[in-house]
């Protein structure tokens, strides 16, 4: 009887309502990785130079980041579903008007208002996810909604490379356009609202977030070029430790505290968090790694290095479904445990690549990657939100997207750091200074010297083994976090306790 009880109470449009909030996610992935191949193009007809492109590129996640807990609040506050179509509306309005950019400062310009809109949309996705599908459903809505991402992930290059080819990079933000009417469409008419009860707002945590997490992102962004104090770098710390610690200081004094930071007493919000962060940190640079060496080494296209990561797509597919059918026998720790050792071993594959390796080495890696993926964060993020009461659904989301995207960043930063600096040991003395900062650099130095060329391609390797063996280092210690905080799975974990009601869920 209970079980039909709760059955009769699921909406019955909740897989319509995923199908927007895939929607609403994908808009987001396609751009961000669809732009860095429209880059060398705009750049060219814009005439910018690097610290433009630096701009156009860091901009967007700048005021992403920054703004996505109090984005996670005003949703909780005001209403998810009115918060993520006004993000919608920006993010296309931002996107339409970068067409029309004639200059980088204008581009800047579009991109922090699309940083903006994202950071509305991002967080009441997932947030709205967990309150309209069950615990029994959540995995399998979670293991869509994750698929769909990885989707545009791996196919956006290709698709941004396509659209360069026959128009030009202002058809990348175009392509926006369309996605988000569908999604804003598809939102008024299906999805319902939903809302925290009405507490108390938090000015002063959402200023101290966004100053701390704005100012961190951006500490981690200038870390391969000014190191950890250099330059300018010891104020953004400076900034980013003062804000974030007086944020979590005022959280545990205020009565109406913005995040719930009562949550990292859950173990499994706690294991959830410190894996993820532990994982993006390792993989943070993978993707970006690996399509430099499809391109410098094996000389492969834009186009057709956003179709070597197929193998990738595929098994992370095969991932989240035997994923979400194992999640409520095995429990989301084991799944997590057995997903992140899957990665490990992609790890050292990559690690024994070399510049005579070919791709059958990479394809089999990205193949384990993708399926040690698919098993693990669809499961790890369900272990870190099952345990956040749906009034606090969004501001949950937002810290799970904060702790991602803040982990992302520093991951890039650290193994962008090292495999630069490993590269420049390996490269020969008598190098160009050019030869020795990338290989793009050693390429474009060489003008034909095959000798260059092939020391070049030699050192990236060397350099991408040592960065794929310490990524490695970080999937273990997640997984050994996972195997030591996060609960078993046997019996379902309460919630942490909330003091208001239930969310209020509007047909």
């Amino acid at each position: 009887m209970e079980a039909v009880a709760e059955t009769a109470v699921r909406n019955p449009r909740r897989w319509w309502i995923l199908i927007v909030l895939c929607l609403s996610s994908l808009v987001l992935v396609v751009d961000s990785m669809a732009l860095t191949v429209a880059v060398p193009s705009m750049t060219r007809e814009l005439g910018a130079t690097a610290q433009d492109t630096q701009w156009i590129l860091d901009s967007y996640v700048l005021v992403f980041a920054g703004l996505l807990l109090t984005s996670g609040s005003l949703g909780d506050r005001f209403g998810r579903r009115r918060i993520m179509l006004i993000g919608l509306l920006l993010f296309g309005g931002a996107s339409l008007a970068a067409t029309f950019c004639a200059n980088p400062g204008e581009v800047i310009a579009a991109r922090v208002a699309m940083g903006v809109g994202g950071a509305l949309i991002m967080p009441s996705t997932l947030s709205i996810l967990i309150t309209v599908f069950d615990e029994q459903e959540r995995a399998k809505a979670m293991a869509a909604w994750s698929s769909v991402s990885l989707l545009g992930l791996v196919g956006s290059p290709v698709l941004g490379g396509v659209l360069i080819a026959h128009f030009s990079w202002h058809a990348i933000f175009f392509l926006n356009v369309p996605v988000v009417a569908l999604a804003v469409l598809a939102g008024l008419l299906l999805m319902p609202e939903s809302k925290g009860p009405w507490q108390k707002a938090d000015p002063l945590g959402a200023v101290l977030s966004a100053a701390g997490m704005t100012a961190l992102v951006g500490w981690i962004i200038e870390l391969p070029q000014h190191g950890a104090l250099g330059g300018h770098a010891w104020i953004t710390l400076t900034v980013a430790v003062l804000a974030l610690g007086g944020f979590v200081v005022w959280e545990n004094v205020t009565a109406s505290p913005m995040v719930p930071l009562l949550l990292f007493k859950h173990r499994d919000f706690t294991g959830g968090s410190l894996s993820l962060t532990l994982v993006q940190i390792g993989n943070g640079g993978l993707l970006l790694v690996l399509t430099q060496y499809l391109q410098f080494v094996l000389g492969y296209s834009p186009v057709k290095a956003g179709l070597a990561f197929v193998p990738l797509a595929v098994t992370a597919l095969i991932g989240n479904g035997v994923g979400a059918k194992l999640a409520a026998k095995l429990g989301n720790r084991a799944l997590v445990l057995t997903g992140m050792v899957v990665m490990a071993a992609s790890f050292a594959l990559l690690s024994t690549v070399s510049a005579d390796t070919g791709f059958a080495v990479p394809a089999t890696a990205l193949g384990l990657l993708g399926l040690g993926a698919g098993l693990a964060m669809p499961a790890a993020v369900g272990a870190l939100m099952g345990t956040i009461p749906p009034e606090q659904a969004g501001v949950g989301s937002a810290l799970n997207d904060t702790i991602g995207q803040a982990s992302t960043a520093l991951g890039i930063a650290i193994l962008g750091s090292l495999l630069a600096g490993d590269f420049a040991r390996r490269m020969p003395g008598d190098a160009p200074a050019a030869a020795r900062q990338s290989i793009a650099g050693a390429l474009a130095a060489a003008h034909g010297d095959a000798g260059l060329v092939h020391a070049a391609r030699a050192a990236f390797t060397d350099a991408m083994s040592t960065t794929f063996t310490l990524g490695g280092i970080g999937v273990l210690a997640a997984a050994l976090v996972a195997a030591l905080v996060m609960r078993k799975g046997e019996p379902a974990p309460e919630r942490v306790a909330a003091p208001a009601a239930e969310a209020e869920l509007a047909a």
